[in-house]
């Protein structure tokens, strides 16, 4: 009899939401069309991390969701330390490492690449005991998010109208952090709106703002926000929007590192990991897991 493929699913986020009733018959009908059979669990955000320790004996596990649903289940596949490959359903938001490992957006396509069975292995980056497989931020974006989900809970919007609402919000009542930043034994102390960390290399240039070049180059991008007032910071975010970042212009405290250790005058720091936020004790020790996770990628992104 053969194995069915496991298939557990973030029902409440991203675009798995929208589709309601009708997404577990899509997800079947997708993998059948791609000969591939499937246990198939909708959960809970809450419920998906115990789900995926439940299985084990198993050499492929498919996550379905965004970029924090994918984190919660790598987190648990490279603690067991088991030759796992985690296959990939982007019904995440914005869905930012299938987009960067080729994986297509629709069901289908993203079914036939799993059935492709084409391994790769990419870096994932560590803040202290938690991972995160895109990035890291301080400062405007943690906040930012917090806002987002409150105006979501309180009335019951859709989420990019939240963020709307939650971006006007966070400008206008921006403020600076300070932070000590230590990379090979050099400290240095910065004042900044937003600190970002990458997991491997980010490009940060007109039309082409946080992109990576690389998913295993073995470094943290690390850059900052310069000091900035309130109407600097509104241009900031329009021109983000617009992609028109400019390095030298927007940015301070550039540099790609293999360790950073981030210290205040805090005993904890609030930090977006793949956008979500938790509160971490100071100091907080940034690192690159080299090679660490194992996922199912197009043979066109294999390097």
């Amino acid at each position: 009899m053969t194995q069915r493929i496991p298939v557990l699913i973030n029902r409440q986020g991203g675009t798995a939401a929208g589709r309601g009733a009708a997404l577990a018959d899509e997800v079947r009908a997708a993998f059948a069309e791609a000969g591939m059979e499937v246990d198939l669990e909708l959960l809970d955000a809450d419920d998906l991390g115990n789900a995926v320790e439940r299985r084990t004996g198993i050499s492929l596990i498919v996550i379905g969701g965004g970029d924090g649903t994918l984190g919660c289940a790598a987190r648990v596949l490279i603690e067991r330390r088991e030759d796992v490959a985690l296959g990939i359903l982007p019904l995440g938001t914005r869905n930012h490492l299938a987009r960067e490992l080729g994986i297509p957006l629709d069901l289908a396509g993203a079914a036939a690449v799993i059935a492709s069975g084409v391994r790769r292995q990419i870096d994932v980056a560590r803040a202290g005991k938690q991972i995160f497989l895109n990035n890291a931020s301080v400062g405007l974006y943690p906040e930012m998010v917090r806002a987002r989900d409150d105006t979501q809970r309180r009335h019951k919007v859709a989420k990019w109208l939240a963020a709307l609402a939650a971006s006007a919000t966070t400008l206008r009542r921006a403020r600076h952090h300070r932070l000590r930043l230590t990379s090979a034994g050099h400290d240095r102390e910065i004042v900044t709106p937003m600190l970002f960390v990458g997991n491997n290399h980010y490009e940060i240039e007109e039309g082409h703002p946080g992109k990576r070049s690389a998913l295993d180059d073995g470094l943290l991008s690390v850059f900052a926000i310069g000091p900035s007032h309130r109407f600097a910071l509104i241009g900031f975010a329009i021109r983000a929007l617009l992609r028109r970042v400019h390095r030298e212009r927007d940015f301070v405290a550039i540099g790609d590192v293999p360790e950073l250790e981030i210290g205040g005058p805090s005993r904890s720091v609030e930090i977006a990991l793949d956008g979500e936020v938790m509160e971490l004790a100071l100091p907080l020790k940034l690192r690159i897991d080299a090679l660490a996770l194992t996922v199912i990628a197009p043979a066109s992104s294999v390097a």
